[in-house]
């Protein structure tokens, strides 16, 4: 078999998963929080965080920016790293305040490159992160890549070992349609087959991408 191309590998994951109907959020800053908790840390404990903050009302720019950073902290406890993660969460705050006077919606006025650049600079939001506020509270197109797409693209021999995110996100928005609802439903497919099958200690029976080439020597 020839070395698969990423229409390949969307149309075979598409066919075995389905729709994954991502990012879980009521609401762009909703989403936004959740992207930047969901660092380090799994989906079920940034819920917990989340609906600690909705449970005490502070689940918008202004009352967020006015609570208390130990008070922050606190509340987002389930998320881990939350002294680091609230001090994330007022980075952010503070630079959604000094460009667009705390407005979500006015962020979304930005090009994909200028607001991907923009969040990019606040400290403690990084390439995927920035990525994924782009694309799923901003429907912006941008390609998301984590440690699940580098690994399963590495193991098929799709991308250089080397490659960095930079390169791995250029390699799917170079060889896709620019396409808000494409790059949601790829990124999530490949999530879960990265939760399901191309686990570090790889599980390849039963994997939709059995019978592919790999080159991995796990």
């Amino acid at each position: 078999m020839s070395t698969p191309t990423v229409t390949d590998l969307y149309e075979r994951l598409y066919a075995r998963f389905g729709p994954q109907r991502w990012w879980p959020g009521d609401g762009r800053f909703e989403i936004i929080v959740g992207a930047i908790l969901t660092q380090n840390t799994n989906w079920t404990n940034v819920e917990k965080a989340i609906a600690n903050l909705r449970n005490a009302g502070v689940l918008t720019p202004k009352q967020l920016v006015a609570l208390a950073p130990q008070r922050l902290a606190e509340l987002i406890r389930p998320a881990g790293y939350f002294n680091i993660k609230a001090g994330r969460l007022r980075h952010f705050l503070e630079w959604l305040f000094d460009r667009f006077d705390g407005d979500v919606d006015s962020a979304g006025n930005l090009s994909t490159h200028g607001l991907r650049d923009e969040l990019m600079a606040v400290k403690g939001i990084g390439p995927e992160t920035a990525d994924s506020i782009c694309l799923y509270a901003f429907e912006k197109p941008v390609f998301v890549v984590d440690a699940y797409t580098a690994r399963i693209l590495g193991r098929h021999g799709m991308i250089w070992p080397q490659a960095g995110y930079e390169e791995i996100r250029e390699y799917f928005e170079s060889h896709l349609p620019r396409d808000v609802q494409l790059y949601n439903e790829f990124h999530a497919l490949l999530v879960r087959l990265g939760k399901t099958y191309c686990k570090p200690r790889p599980l390849c029976s039963g994997c939709p991408l059995e019978d592919w080439p790999r080159v991995s020597p796990d």
